[in-house]
This record gives C-alpha cells, sequence and structure tokens, in this order.
C-alpha cells in the first residue's frame, strides 16, 4: 500500500498515546539524536516529493518515540477527562510503542508503560483492544467494506501525509541535511510556512534513503530551535511481520467484552463521544497555514463556555452543572484566560503550535496561528 493513504492513523496516534510517559512515569526514548550526516547523492525537493509519493510499504515493525512540548498550560489535562478519554488530555511529555503493519488488515499497536500494557489489533474483520493493568479486553467485527481502521498502528508517514496536504503557493519547500535515524541514512525535507501569522515555523520529513519511507517528522515552532512535536523510529524493520503477531490470545482471566459493529473505541475503552450524521458544523476562514476553523457549540456546549467564570476550577460545586462531565467542562473553561474585544467575549487557550478561542455565543475558533487571527476571524 502507498505510505499516504492511511489518513485516518495521527488522528488517534498524537492524543492517546501521549499518554504513557506521563501514566508510567516518563521512561522512554529521550532523544532522536542522530550521528554523522551520511554521504548521499543530491536530490531536489521535487525528486524527495516524488520519492515520498510513489513509496510503497507492504510491512514494517519498529519502535516508535513521540515527543510532544505543546506549551499547554496544566489545565489543559483536564480536556480528555471532561470527553470522557484521560488518555486523550495527555498531549505532552514523551512515550513510546511498537507497530507492527502487515497491510491494511493487519495491524497491531502496543503502549507500554511501568504499570502495564495496551494493545490495539487487527486481523481482518476482527480489532481487538486488551488492557493489562485492568485485565480487560474488547472485541468487535468491522463492516466488510471497512477500509481503515482509527485505532490502527502509525509511522511518521501518517504525519507526513498530513503535511504534505499543506503545501500549495504558501509553503516553501526545500532540501535539509541527510542524517541517520534508527541506523538507517535519510534524506530531509522542509516544509516552510510563507505567511508569518502561522506559528509553525517548520515541518522536517527525514525519508529513509532507500525505501522512501518518512522515518521522522519534527514541527518546530516560531522562535523555537527544538521541535514542539516530533515523531520517530528508533528502530525499524522493513520484513513483513508474521501473522501471529496480529493474533489476539487473551490472558488467563481477562475479561473480554464484545462490542457492536462500528463502535469507536480505544485502547481506554471508554467510547468516544458521538457525531450528528453529517458530522460538527465546521467551516474554514482563510487559507494554508493561517487557515482558522470555526464550529458551532450545541446549547449545552454554548453555555458551559458562556457560564464559566474565574475560580470554578477550583471551587465548582456539584449543584452548579448538570452531572460530572459538565463540572468538569466548567472546571476547564474556568482555567482558561478571559478574553474580549470588538469581535465579542470567550475565554483563549494557547500553545507553542495553535491557538484555542471558545467565544460565549457558542463558537470554538482554532487554528496554528496567533490569537489576533482568531479575533479577526470571530469579528468576521
Amino acid at each position: 500500500m502507498s505510505v499516504l493513504k492511511n489518513r485516518a492513523v495521527l488522528r488517534w496516534l498524537v492524543p492517546v498515546t501521549a499518554g504513557v510517559a506521563v501514566i508510567g512515569g516518563g521512561a522512554a526514548v529521550g532523544t532522536f539524536a542522530a550521528g554523522a550526516d551520511p554521504a548521499l547523492p543530491p536530490r531536489t525537493a521535487a525528486q524527495l516529493l516524488e520519492d515520498l509519493r510513489t513509496s510503497r510499504l507492504d510491512g514494517l515493525s519498529g519502535t516508535v518515540v513521540q515527543r510532544a512540548d505543546l506549551g499547554l498550560p496544566p489545565i489543559a489535562g483536564l480536556v480528555g477527562q471532561a470527553a470522557g478519554n484521560d488518555l486523550a488530555a495527555l498531549v505532552s511529555g514523551t512515550h513510546t510503542l511498537r507497530v507492527w503493519y502487515a497491510g491494511p488488515e493487519r495491524q497491531r499497536l502496543a503502549l507500554v508503560d511501568t504499570l502495564g500494557e495496551r494493545d490495539v489489533l487487527r486481523d481482518g474483520r476482527d480489532v481487538w483492544t486488551w488492557d493489562s493493568r485492568a485485565n480487560t479486553a474488547s472485541h468487535r467485527k468491522l463492516p466488510a467494506d471497512a477500509k481503515n481502521l482509527e485505532t490502527a498502528p502509525a509511522t511518521p508517514a501518517d504525519a507526513a501525509d498530513r503535511a504534505l496536504d499543506a503545501i500549495d503557493p504558501s509553503t516553501a519547500v526545500t532540501v535539509g541535511r541527510s542524517a541517520t535515524v534508527a541506523g538507517r541514512s535519510v534524506y530531509e525535507l522542509v516544509l516552510t510556512p510563507r505567511d508569518r501569522d502561522s506559528l509553525v515555523h517548520q515541518v522536517r520529513i527525514a525519508l529513509d534513503a532507500k525505501e522512501h519511507v518518512p522515518l521522522r517528522f519534527e514541527v518546530l515552532a516560531d522562535g523555537k530551535d527544538e521541535p514542539a512535536f516530533e515523531v520517530a523510529f528508533t528502530q525499524v524493520d522493513f520484513r513483513t511481520p508474521d501473522a501471529d503477531q496480529f493474533r489476539f490470545n487473551p490472558p488467563p482471566g481477562v475479561t473480554v467484552k464484545e462490542e457492536q459493529a462500528g463502535d469507536a473505541r480505544g485502547p481506554g475503552d471508554k467510547q468516544r463521544p458521538g457525531r450528528g450524521e453529517d458530522g460538527p458544523d465546521v467551516s474554514a476562514v482563510g487559507t494554508g497555514w493561517t487557515t482558522v476553523l470555526v464550529a458551532k457549540l450545541d446549547a449545552a456546549g454554548a453555555a458551559g463556555a458562556a457560564g464559566a467564570k474565574p475560580g470554578e476550577a477550583a471551587g465548582a460545586k456539584p449543584g452548579e452543572a448538570a452531572g460530572p462531565d459538565a463540572d468538569m467542562l466548567a472546571k476547564v473553561l474556568g482555567g482558561l484566560e478571559r478574553v474580549s474585544g470588538d469581535w465579542g467575549s470567550g475565554r483563549l487557550l494557547t500553545g507553542k503550535l495553535f491557538s484555542v478561542l471558545l467565544t460565549d455565543d457558542g463558537r470554538v475558533l482554532a487554528g496554528l496561528v496567533r490569537p489576533e487571527r482568531l479575533y479577526q476571524a470571530a469579528k468576521g
């Protein structure tokens, strides 16, 4: 399969695997430092892009390390709890995982920390999740026409896919230095936004010189020398794994839960919030790296955004919200900075790479931009 076809993976990989280091105390590979630059035949940016677009991946296994330093405030850790998924909140720190891939119907991901292991396996239409600490497992059947699995194993190729979608006249594409990643020689493709309002300084993609598969993906924030986000192989094998790697044998005493086909579950076995049939009402303002996404909250979400006040994060009372989820939402919103202007009023969450504005009239605006761009979009 083309390494640029599995688009659903990164949406799950980034928030979920970020929890491993925090939960387990942060024991993981601490650096992706490369050795001396290897001597490689020159390649132009156009040639590397073509290599990336035409590369094919039949199978691999390896160890992937992800590190995120997004500059989020501590209150951001409550977001996932409010959404019913504590792992989704842990978008910081360093974490490691093992991946196996043998085609779109055989995939496996293992998250390992000091307290246990969490696995997601796909073998044909069968999908298994397992949590060693809780000694629980779940199983579901995919529909016959299922093509991708959101909880499938991921590699830097998935992140690269998203970055390549951003290549347009707003992006300068150049060739960086050659390097060594996971013991293999790589070329470096560098994407630089031309619009200075973007918080992204550069995106760097390291391509295996022989297989043309991304082995490392880095995002640098404006004004920073160290990546705010990076995911890279520390060990990789391009041989197709044996079929046994994708078969789940429940350990003794494990509780197995059968799920309905089509349930969206993660390693924590907590169902994700549902969405309408047509998805949320989302529009885009602007283009390229400074695009701002604008979404309308439902009535409950809008009321929560408007009603949260400073101090609620520490002192919210059960009677002030309809249930624990609403209480948690009030805590999250109450910890965010209160902002206002000719566009209205609301609360602001900022990180090294993005800004999010929740307005009191029930809108959420987000982008890889400075807050001023969000205020412009909110006014317009």
